[in-house]
């Protein structure tokens, strides 16, 4: 551009020779320190969504769990499909499906990804009166899928919430939490039990 018009381009506030990697939300800076660091946020405090083109692609694949707590009543509506609004356990699979799918839509920096299997199981649990919920989601790309797989989840234990709430309001939904993740630079992490 300096070519054309004489001077040297700028980039949004910062002067032109300011520019450092450290500074810019665009650049990123491989570090060798083993400390963990928020990605999302640059070193002035703003949210960046973070670069991926240099990264390779994996087999990415991650795992979440949700339970939502019904109580014994509801537990038994369920059970018995009986629910006004109908099937709680298969609306809230497709909703968890769907859900993942629409991740980036929901969390504004989370990347658009290509999403190649998505599995929800959803378990009634008679002990604690309870839907168990499991997500997983995979993908071959440059990004994990650990938010694609909480939001599986997360939005399945809503919909279960949603279905359930006018037989009780006395739900809730807990212990949302990553199980495990494979695949990318950081390689393979479970929670350990």
């Amino acid at each position: 551009m300096e070519f054309i018009t004489g001077e040297s381009p700028s980039v949004g506030h910062v002067s032109p020779g300011s520019l450092n990697a450290e500074e810019s939300p665009h650049i990123s800076v491989e570090s060798n320190q083993s400390e963990p660091r928020l990605t999302h946020v640059n070193t002035h405090g703003e949210a960046n969504m973070v670069d991926i083109s240099s990264k390779k692609d994996s087999r990415r694949v991650a795992s979440a769990r949700c339970r939502v707590l019904l109580g014994e009543k509801v537990y038994n509506l369920v059970a018995a499909n009986q629910i006004a609004k109908g099937d709680v356990l298969n609306v809230a699979k497709i909703a968890g499906i769907s859900g993942a799918k629409q991740t980036s839509q929901l969390i504004p920096l989370c990347h658009n990804i290509g999403l190649t299997h998505i599995n929800m199981n959803l378990t009634l649990n008679e002990e604690d009166f309870s839907v168990e919920i499991e997500g997983e989601a995979a993908t071959t790309g440059k990004t994990g899928v650990e938010m694609e797989a909480l939001t599986a989840v997360t939005v399945a234990g809503l919909t279960v919430y949603d279905m359930c709430k006018a037989a009780s309001k006395d739900l809730k939904i807990t212990d949302v939490y990553l199980e495990r993740k494979t695949g990318g630079k950081s390689g393979d992490w479970s929670r350990k039990k």
